[in-house]
């Protein structure tokens, strides 16, 4: 199919009214009216040869294929108006919206509590956040995707941003019933709560490293979840114990809350990945977002497993 310039009008169109959720609104954003937006969209499903919305008389949504189509011409319509903005002499501005599928434990014990740093940074950028802990599909529609755990395919442009301990910790009243366990070994005789893998479906087994040292634990629970933030809230209301980690736990520790359990068994460490789909230069937004959540790491406020912040 030969290049109509035509697409490109149609390709700004689609995102309009796939955001919108139907062409009348989309018009309104775009400053055309109902009939105009859906001449746009005909020709662009023309030029493609493909349905890319199922129609209702009140919203319009995108087909299988349509879907399809979005996710790979966004981060182009992306860089297009990245190279519109360095052409204006603005390559220094970080602005536009933002679109983040970020990895719940970091979105909510992390990121939210630092989103308006991050605002008031950069004025004119705005942030939408999908949180999931799932990589299936994870660059739909969005900007960037940040993961827990090694990188994975070769499709995705992979970035470490940051790595972090896994430690293990407990509330002090389950400690002062149950006692304190002094070795991996001990943990058989404790409960435990554990947090289920999405790319497995299955409890991440409890690992211990010390120095070259690696031990996995024979530890049995009855509470399992994919959700951080319930997981430590079982854990500091005392069921047991719960293997997390570190980065974002720093509030509960200066508590009283959390206290670490085996703190000599806690040096793995576990990385924290961005991923975003092209292999040219990401626009400004985007790498304004990786070097802020790379900053992280290194605030005193997240604090670590026994200090107090600003320690």
């Amino acid at each position: 199919m030969g290049f109509d310039a035509r697409l490109l009008t149609g390709v700004g169109v689609l995102a309009a009214v796939s955001e919108a959720g139907n062409f009348a609104r989309a018009a309104e954003a775009l400053g055309l009216t109902p009939s105009g937006v859906s001449r746009a969209v005909a020709r662009l499903e023309a030029g493609v040869g493909v349905r890319l919305f199922d129609r209702t008389p009140r919203t319009v949504t995108l087909t299988e294929e349509g879907q399809r189509f979005y996710t790979q011409v966004m981060p182009l319509l992306s860089g297009i108006e990245e190279a519109a903005t360095e052409a204006a002499g603005a390559a220094a501005t970080v602005g536009g919206r933002l679109r983040v599928n970020v990895d719940p434990w970091f979105a909510r014990m992390v990121l939210a509590p630092r989103l308006p740093a991050l605002l008031s940074a950069y004025p004119a950028m705005s942030v939408e956040l999908i949180v999931s802990n799932h990589r299936e599909e994870m660059m739909k529609g969005v900007d960037i995707a940040v993961r827990f755990g090694p990188a994975a395919g070769d499709t995705l442009v992979a970035r470490k941003l940051l790595e972090t301990r896994v430690l293990t910790c407990a509330s002090p009243a389950y400690l002062e019933q149950r006692g304190i366990p002094t070795t991996p070994h001990d943990l058989s005789s404790h409960d435990a709560i554990f947090f289920r893998d999405p790319q497995t479906g299955r409890p991440f087994p409890w690992e211990f490293l010390r120095c070259a040292e690696r031990h996995e634990a024979d530890v049995r629970g009855r509470i399992t979840t994919d959700d951080p933030s319930t997981a430590i809230e079982a854990c500091v209301a005392g069921y047991g114990l719960f293997q997390s980690l570190e980065l974002g736990l720093g509030p509960w520790f200066s508590r009283g809350d959390l206290v670490q359990v085996l703190p000599e068994w806690s040096n793995e460490m576990f990385p924290l990945y961005a991923y975003y789909p092209s292999r040219h230069l990401p626009p400004a937004k985007v790498r304004a977002f990786m070097d802020f959540v790379a900053s992280i790491a290194n605030q005193p406020s997240l604090g670590k497993a026994g200090e107090k912040p600003g320690r």
